[in-house]
Order: structure tokens, then C-alpha cells, then sequence
């Protein structure tokens, strides 16, 4: 069984499109195409745990974009009505690992963050999520708007991990914008991504 459809999302200029393929009734594979490359990559999803209305999901990703990653996520599905398929009113959370092994600056970022989304019926669905790098600046600032990396204090504590790319001024791999997520998914067919 295979899904398909496309993606809006923050962290890209233009939507991707996205092809899911079941390779047995436990896992999948995923590959999105992205132009010109911002959201290209690939990943697989494996099926940990299932009971009743509710089940784990491990997912391992690796995006293409000027800041390339690896994820991994641990996903926890509930659907509201175990009646409906599996993509009708079902919602999760998750918790996922981001590695940069070479971002926009050539430096490595570890980052760590939880992320919530559903479906909104059985076409369109949602995702938020924040994964941060401590390392680069106090989680307890991530909202403080007058944070300065450039201050004696911080450039002490939180050492080379400038928030912008003094080349391109485009968002570096510390920045926190950088592990900001939201993504609108668009499903152009509705069949499972696991074999049924």
C-alpha cells in the first residue's frame, strides 16, 4: 500500500511533495522532494507497539536542506475513534533527537525537542515542534527577543555558536530558528502507509 501528497511547512520555500510505501504491515518508507532542494530526503517508519486505539512508531529521517539533519523520533499515536481508519481523527506527540553533522557554517548541532500534530479529518494534517540545541544559548531565552549572542557573558558561556551565518545572514545551525517546525500536510490519496 503506498500514500502520497504534499507539505507546506516553515522550514521550507516552496511546498515538497511526499511518497510513502509500506514494506511489510509493521514498516515503511518515505521520500520527499523538495525544490530546489529545501525538504528533499528520506526516511523509515517502524511500528513499535499496537493496542486497541493507540500505537508507537519509530521514525529515522535524514533531510537534505542548507542545515542537513538526521532525526530520530519516538511517536505515540491515539485515535479518537478506533471505528474510523487510521488517518481520521488520530493525533500524536513525539519525541525526537535532531543531529547536524555540518550546517550552514560547517559546525555540528545536537538538538532535542518534542513535537504534537493530528489529522484534521482524512486529507489534511498538522505538526508543530521545537527541538533545541543547549549549547547555543539558555532554553529559559528561547522566547527572549532581546537575547544577545554577541555579549561578553554569552560568547563566554555558549562559546562560537552564532545564531546567523555571518556569510549569507541566513539562520545558522544554532539558531533557534533552526529547530523550529510546522508543517500542513496535504494527502492526495487516503490508503494506508502500512500494508492492511
Amino acid at each position: 500500500m503506498s500514500s502520497y501528497g504534499y507539505t507546506l511547512s516553515v522550514e521550507n520555500i516552496l511546498p515538497y511533495a511526499w511518497f510513502r510505501y509500506a514494506t511489510s504491515d509493521i514498516s515503511n518508507i518515505g521520500f520527499r522532494i523538495g525544490l530546489p532542494v529545501y525538504g528533499t530526503g528520506i526516511d523509515y517508519s517502524r511500528l513499535l507497539y499496537s493496542k486497541d486505539n493507540k500505537w508507537d512508531i519509530l521514525n529515522v529521517a535524514w533531510s537534505f536542506n542548507p542545515n542537513h539533519n538526521i532525526d530520530f523520533t519516538y511517536y505515540k499515536f491515539t485515535q479518537k475513534n478506533p471505528k474510523k481508519q487510521r488517518m481520521g481523527m488520530t493525533s500524536w506527540w513525539g519525541l525526537r533527537g535532531m543531529y547536524i553533522p555540518s550546517g550552514i557554517m560547517g559546525k555540528t548541532s545536537t538538538r532535542i525537542g518534542f513535537l504534537f500534530g493530528g489529522w484534521m479529518g482524512k486529507k489534511l494534517g498538522y505538526e508543530l515542534g521545537y527541538y533545541h540545541d543547549f549549547n547555543s544559548m539558555p532554553i529559559t531565552s528561547i522566547f527572549d527577543l532581546n537575547w544577545d549572542f554577541n555579549s561578553k557573558e554569552n560568547k563566554d558561556r555558549y562559546g562560537d555558536t552564532p545564531h546567523k551565518d555571518p556569510a549569507s545572514g541566513m539562520p545558522s545551525e544554532f539558531s533557534r530558528l533552526t529547530g523550529i517546525s510546522f508543517q500542513l500536510f496535504f494527502v492526495l490519496n487516503q490508503k494506508s502507509a502500512f500494508k492492511q
